[in-house]
């Protein structure tokens, strides 16, 4: 419940769908990072408002990424990482296409800007708690960063 009301509180503020994930992950982490979440933005309506893949999905892949991703030079490659971006790119298919005939955000939203409040925090909400499942299974603690 606390969640959803910091994902309603972030969507209030005007952040969007990959920029919440983030933050919420940054969150849980106690951290801030506003280069990140301004960089999140990119992926926001489709790469870029273009349309294109849900941000939701994109921004849960980076949210992965923050757990498992390489950094510095001399961090080594986490391989789970590659385990579970298909992971989550497979349940989000599963979960959104067959509802809304694709995983494209003009898809999703059918061009109809109602649709934005209708199911993006629904979307948004689901793809959350898949994102932490996915990290919980494969040995993260969602507490800490890298």
């Amino acid at each position: 419940m606390e969640e959803l009301l910091r994902m309603l509180e972030l969507s209030s503020q005007g952040f969007h769908c990959s920029q919440i994930l983030i933050r919420l992950g940054l969150d849980a982490q106690g951290k801030q990072n506003s280069d990140l979440v301004r960089a999140m933005e990119g992926l926001a309506g489709g790469v870029g408002f273009c349309g294109d893949i849900c941000g939701a999905l994109t921004g849960g892949a980076c949210l992965l990424a923050l757990y498992s991703g390489r950094g510095l030079p001399e961090e080594e490659p986490d391989p789970r990482l590659n385990l579970m971006i298909p992971e989550l790119y497979e349940w989000f298919s599963e979960e959104f296409a067959g509802c809304y005939g694709g995983i494209h955000c003009s898809q999703i939203l059918n061009d109809s800007p109602a649709n934005q409040k209708a199911r993006c925090p629904g979307i948004v909400t689901k793809t959350y708690d898949r994102v932490k499942s996915i990290l919980t299974d494969h040995g993260f603690d969602l507490s800490e960063g890298k």
